[in-house]
């Protein structure tokens, strides 16, 4: 080779490795995506319309999180609607159009680990959002300690049972369980037993809802009262809206008085329908630290930060940095101290006109 080839070779080599350290400057810890952190756009996936929180509450609360630590990011959202496909093109879509970081919350968390993967290839982090995602590739999870929600539910529906002085041999309990897709259910069931099978109330039936679908669980609680009529003495709902559906079948079958149900997510219908006596419980999830903290750790991955985890949750042979919120119980005896006083609805949004004598019976409003 000549001393003119040589040359150009080395300025060459030169050139390619001022190139390939310019390109590690610019990566982003948990990705590579580069760009100013400071119109960056995020990905915010979640599950279904079927429960009410997630338009109400968890987009307000991560889009206005955003604005105020980014004012020129902007927030990309998708709902799923209870389809895999639907969030998968959601996703795909999301990461065409350059996102910095996925915030999901999957419809399937086994199903959803393909946009991880997908994902990692772009060099976008993911942070898996109020239900596990089943990938060793994310970057966190924020979610509750969803085995002490099952415990709560089954342990307030217990006591109650007790407190009515209703007796094991009277009958047992119907479990209207959440998705078989969703690993949030499944951690709640688990929870709901350790309580219930301890407590010598019997289960009579268990039903795993599709989807969340408040009308499934409707369809399988009128099946149980034609089966079981009178022996049923109590219902664990996992959430709001699958109460609703139970609750909804004991009143077309003409049962009265209603047995105990429980619920989750402090939903304004479940609330009202505490506040009527129809439904007996429900768990409060303080949803606007749960948004605002995924926004959080979206703009420190957007800027090249991490921090560690108050836990870590296994998933495969990886340790997540995890993020578990504590649930809390709730009756009519403290929707006022715990949902009202927190800011979650108002008391013009809970006590309407048809829920004035509720309110004030509960002490939530003056006479």
């Amino acid at each position: 080779m000549t001393r003119s080839l040589r040359a150009i070779a080395s300025a060459v080599v030169a050139l390619l490795a001022v190139l390939s350290l310019s390109a590690c400057t610019n990566a982003v810890p948990g990705g590579s995506a580069t760009g100013d952190p400071d119109t960056a756009k995020i990905g915010l996936l979640l599950p279904d319309s079927v429960t009410a929180r997630y338009d109400s509450a968890d987009r307000p609360y991560f889009e206005a999180r955003i604005a105020e630590l980014c004012p020129a990011c902007q927030v990309l959202y998708g709902n799923a609607d209870g389809d895999v496909a639907k969030q998968q093109q959601q996703a795909e879509s999301m990461l065409t159009q350059g996102v910095r970081v996925l915030v999901l919350d999957p419809y399937d968390g086994v199903a959803a680990a393909s946009i991880v993967a997908l994902a990692k290839t772009r060099g976008v982090p993911v942070i898996s959002y109020d239900r596990l995602i089943a990938s060793p590739d994310l970057s966190y999870y924020i979610s509750f300690d969803n085995e002490l929600v099952g415990r709560l539910q089954a342990q307030a529906l217990v006591d109650e049972l007790k407190a009515r002085g209703v007796d094991p041999d009277d009958g047992g309990i119907l479990m209207v369980n959440g998705s078989p897709t969703d690993n949030n259910a499944s951690q709640f069931k688990r929870g709901a037993h350790q309580i219930i099978d301890a407590s010598g109330y019997e289960v009579l039936a268990e039903f795993d809802t599709p989807g969340w679908d408040p009308a499934k669980a409707q369809d399988w609680v009128s099946g149980q009262i034609s089966q079981f009529g009178r022996r049923i003495i109590a219902v664990y709902a996992a959430n709001d809206p699958t109460a609703g559906g139970a609750i909804a079948s004991f009143k077309a079958a003409g049962v009265s008085p209603l047995p105990p149900v429980t619920g989750q997510d402090a939903e304004l219908a479940g609330l009202q329908r505490i506040l009527t006596g129809d439904q007996f419980m429900t768990v409060y999830k303080a949803l606007r630290p749960e948004a605002s903290l995924a926004a959080e750790l979206a703009i420190d991955l957007v800027n090249g930060r991490t921090t560690p985890g108050d836990v870590e949750v296994t998933v495969g042979s990886a340790q997540i940095p995890s993020f578990l919120l504590e649930p809390v119980a709730v009756t009519r005896d403290n929707i006022g101290t715990v949902v009202i006083d927190d800011d979650f609805f108002t008391i013009e949004q809970l006590c309407t006109r048809d829920y004035a004598a509720a309110c004030r019976a509960a002490g939530l409003v003056s006479a």
